[in-house]
């Protein structure tokens, strides 16, 4: 079986001076010999309305309809295409992940924009209009997978991702993000009721590669391990990236190839080798491109292409941080 990936450019879906725009995949290879590309369907309504509020799906529609503007403080904005762009993004999730599900493909890769893990059931936010991984992850669930498990490593934590998982209890997330930013949400002891499924990694500014290693080995494999997911769902955020230009994080492409290898090994070892990747944040062109790449690496078994760029800054102790999240949940 190949790996399957998915594009979706929504070029009509930008606003001036916006970092969230259709020039962050310039620079993705979407001509990889080991990957087989597809063209995806658009989301249906009713299957956004599994995640998402009706009443939500239906003003998304209304509101592009008018002139392009901004509809939260983020700002996340619209235009005329957004709600189409929005249904295709969510679309190419849905594609790739039923067909992992399905046997089709050994794994998969939607890069799609706009992204979606900031929004929540009620409200669209944070550059996001719907939640592309969360309207996946319950259509898995709807179709007979036991138990799905979402990790998360944007810089910015994923509040609409965890809304979704709240009282799940099939569903699992665990999200690495820097702490005191947008959008304030994801301490550690957050979500009390759900210790042992909702597992938030609050990130001092420059944590890297080094802490990633950390949160491998100690966060994420015994998570797996007790929570035994039937499928991996990924949110692959590439402002993780030292030189992102809105975030402070200190990931490396070496970095996000590792996370992401151990991801593929702990779905092979627990899910029948089921998972799936979905483009978040990142707004550097270039970290997205070698990103975007370290995925692919992981998910053909296969090695990445070089990248010698290397993160000028020192990392922060990150130990202690750990042991206070596994301690909290019992790992």
């Amino acid at each position: 079986m190949t790996t399957l990936a998915a594009f979706v450019l929504s070029p009509n879906h930008v606003y001036p001076g916006h970092p969230e725009e259709p020039n962050r995949l310039s620079q993705v290879d979407t001509h990889r010999a080991s990957v087989e590309w597809i063209n995806p369907k658009p989301a249906l309504p009713e299957e956004i309305a599994r995640v998402h509020k009706k009443e939500l799906v239906q003003s998304i529609q209304l509101v592009c309809e008018r002139e392009p503007g901004i509809i939260d403080y983020a700002p996340t904005y619209v235009t005329s295409t957004s709600y189409e762009d929005s249904l295709l993004a969510a679309g190419a999730t849905l594609d790739v992940t039923r067909r992992v599900m399905d046997g089709e493909a050994a794994n998969g890769f939607a890069i799609v924009r706009p992204p979606g893990h900031h929004a929540e059931p009620q409200r669209s936010m944070g550059f996001c209009i719907f939640n592309n991984i969360a309207v996946a992850a319950q259509d898995a669930l709807e179709r007979g997978v036991e138990r799905v498990l979402i990790v998360d490593y944007d810089a910015h934590h994923g509040n609409g991702t965890q809304a979704y998982a709240w009282k799940n209890e099939r569903a699992a997330y665990l999200s690495t993000h820097q702490e005191n930013i947008y959008p304030g949400s994801g301490a550690i002891q957050e979500a009390s009721h759900a210790r042992g499924r909702i597992v938030n990694v609050p990130l001092p500014s420059r944590s890297g590669d080094h802490a990633f290693l950390l949160i491998i080995s100690h966060l994420i494999t015994p998570f797996v391990q007790k929570f035994q997911p039937s499928l991996i769902l990924v949110s692959a955020g590439f402002d993780s990236h030292w030189d992102d230009p809105l975030t402070s994080l200190g990931l490396t492409t070496a970095g996000f190839h590792a996370i992401s290898k151990a991801l593929v090994e702990l779905a092979g070892e627990w899910c029948k080798g089921r998972i799936a990747f979905v483009l978040e944040g990142g707004y550097n062109p270039v970290n997205i491109a070698h990103g975007s790449d370290a995925v692919f690496a992981a998910l053909t078994n296969s090695e990445p292409g070089d990248d010698p760029r290397r993160s000028p800054h020192r990392e922060p102790e990150f130990e202690s941080r750990v042991e206070a999240v596994r301690k909290f949940h019992d790992f």
